[in-house]
């Protein structure tokens, strides 16, 4: 077992959800409302939908531009 591309692999996921999280916020914060309290609390679906396919897309950029 390669213990260099183990950490490598550990070191880019850790970046790859750091950058993720980040993005996340940022949108977050430029909506007019709190994202989470629309989906948990008011169980806005369609922002719920709308939400987890904007995620995907984020993660499918970070993981192309990571790797």
């Amino acid at each position: 077992m390669n213990i260099s591309a183990l950490v490598n692999a550990l070191v880019y996921s850790v970046l790859g959800i750091l950058i993720f999280v980040v993005a996340f916020l940022i949108i977050d914060k430029m909506t007019p409302y709190h994202l989470w309290k629309e989906i948990v609390e008011d169980k806005n679906v369609a922002l719920a939908v709308l939400i987890g396919a904007l995620s995907i897309g984020m993660c499918i950029i970070i993981a192309a531009a990571v790797h």
